[in-house]
C-alpha cells in the first residue's frame, strides 16, 4: 500500500493544509462461525483509515482494527480504535441450543504502537470495550515485521496474543446450570478472564495503482486456558481457528 500514499504525497506542492487522504474498503474472510467453532463461514469486515495528504501512512496487519493517531509521544503513538465482534446464535450451530445468543457488536477503546525498527518491525496493542450487548473488554497484543519486496508489494508477518475478561469469557464460552440442563449435551462450565489465544497472521499486500490496493492473509488462532477448555470449543468446537482472507480498498483525496 506503500506506493499509493506515496503517490498522494507527491501531489502536496498545490494542496491546502485541509487536504486529507480518506481510504475506504472492506474484506471477505473465511474463518470460525464463533469463538470456538470448528465450522466455519464467510464474514465481511469494513476497513477506514484518514491521514493528512503529505502524511506518510503506517503499513498495517490485517488484523487491525479502525484507529486514529492523536499523539506520538517519544514515537509511541496512541489514539481511539473500534472494532467489530461477531455473534453466535443456533443458526450457526444446531448444538447450541439452549446456550445464550452472543450478539454481534461494536468495540471501541485505545490503541498504542511503537516501532523499534522503522517500517519493519511494530508493536501494537489494541484494548476495546463492547459498546452493547455486555459482551466485555479485550485486549489484543502484536508484534509484527514487514518486508518491503518493491515499491508495490508488501510482506509481514507476526505473532499474536489476546486477553479478555470475565464478562467476555463468560459470556463466549461461560455455560450456566440452566444453559445446561436446556442443552442436555454440555456441562457448565465457570469461564474466568485471563489470556484467550494466542497465534500468528500473515499477510501480502500489493498497490495495483496508486489508488487501488489489496491484500490476502491468513491468520490462525490456538485458544487457550479457560477459552479451550469450555465445552463449547472441547465438545461442539476446536481449538484451532484458522482464517483466509482477502481485502480490497480505495484511496480519496478530499478537502474540508
Amino acid at each position: 500500500m506503500m506506493s499509493s500514499h506515496q503517490a498522494f504525497a507527491q501531489t502536496t506542492s498545490q494542496d491546502t493544509p485541509n487536504d486529507w487522504i480518506i481510504t475506504i474498503g472492506g474484506s471477505t474472510e473465511y474463518g470460525p462461525s464463533y469463538q470456538g467453532a470448528s465450522r466455519g463461514s464467510f464474514n465481511f469486515v469494513p476497513s477506514f483509515d484518514v491521514r493528512r495528504l503529505g502524511e506518510v501512512a503506517d503499513y498495517s496487519a490485517p488484523d487491525d482494527n479502525i484507529d486514529f493517531t492523536v499523539l506520538d509521544i517519544g514515537g509511541v503513538e496512541f489514539g481511539p480504535v473500534a472494532g467489530f465482534r461477531t455473534g453466535r446464535s443456533t443458526a450457526d450451530d444446531r448444538r447450541l441450543k439452549g446456550l445464550q445468543t452472543v450478539d454481534w457488536t461494536i468495540d471501541a477503546g485505545a490503541f498504542a504502537q511503537y516501532w523499534p525498527i522503522e517500517r519493519n518491525l511494530r508493536l501494537r496493542v489494541e484494548t476495546r470495550q463492547a459498546l452493547w450487548g455486555g459482551d466485555g473488554l479485550v485486549a489484543d497484543l502484536a508484534a509484527d515485521w514487514f518486508v518491503p519486496v518493491d515499491d508495490k508489494l508488501v510482506l509481514s508477518v507476526g505473532g499474536r496474543a489476546s486477553l479478555a475478561n470475565t464478562t467476555y469469557m463468560s459470556r463466549n464460552f461461560g455455560i450456566t446450570s440452566s444453559e445446561a440442563a436446556t442443552n442436555g449435551q454440555l456441562d457448565a462450565f465457570d469461564a474466568n478472564a485471563g489470556l484467550k489465544s494466542v497465534g500468528v497472521a500473515v499477510a501480502a499486500t500489493y498497490a495495483f495503482s496508486p489508488v487501488w490496493s489489496a491484500q490476502i492473509y491468513y491468520k490462525y488462532d490456538r485458544l487457550v486456558n479457560d477459552a479451550a477448555a469450555s465445552p463449547v470449543t472441547s465438545v461442539f468446537g476446536s481449538p484451532d481457528q484458522n482464517t483466509i482472507g482477502f481485502s480490497l480498498t480505495r484511496s480519496f483525496q478530499i478537502s474540508f
